[in-house]
């Protein structure tokens, strides 16, 4: 099965975000590390190695559908954030908007009925109800917690541990 030129575009598309998440959060990663804040480092570090999955499952995806997977370079991401909390709300916007591109690509397979395509789609979308909604209790812990830093950093060790 060959994949259409647009969609071929969009997911390589979608390829460059996901690394770009990645880079992204790898360097709140690192913020949070400089901050003594070590279950949030390891927190994003671990979404950041997420995001490379999700670039890489669907550079394998275009590979199966006969497409051409052309890399590129990523915008370099922020250094730091004004507090903890704008780093993590800059977090839950990216899943936000990172689910608006899925419901994109989504729309093209329907419109094109690329019927392949919807049905590997569908994992990106439950998972991005899982990720805006594990940001979405980030930003309420660390809404509530204040200036209280080292309860959001508790709050995710028990998060890194459940999961």
């Amino acid at each position: 099965m060959a994949i259409s030129e647009p969609m071929n575009a969009k997911l390589n598309e979608q390829i460059t975000n996901e690394f770009n998440a990645e880079h992204t959060y790898l360097s709140m990663a690192c913020m949070f590390d400089g901050l003594g804040l070590s279950q949030l480092a390891t927190y994003f570090r671990k979404q950041a190695d997420e995001e490379r999955g999700h670039a890489l499952k669907i550079l394998d995806y275009l590979l199966e559908a006969e497409g051409t997977v052309k890399l590129q370079g990523v915008p370099q991401p922020p250094h730091a954030w004004d507090s903890v909390l704008a780093a993590i709300e800059a977090a839950l916007e990216h899943e936000r908007r990172v689910t608006a591109q899925i419901h994109s690509l989504v729309e093209l397979a329907d419109g094109e009925k690329d019927y392949a395509t919807r049905a590997f789609l569908n994992w990106f979308v439950e998972e991005q109800v899982e990720e805006v909604a594990s940001m979405l209790r980030l930003r309420d812990v660390a809404k509530l917690a204040g200036p209280s830093l080292l309860m959001v950093d508790m709050y995710v060790g028990h998060v890194i541990k459940r999961d």
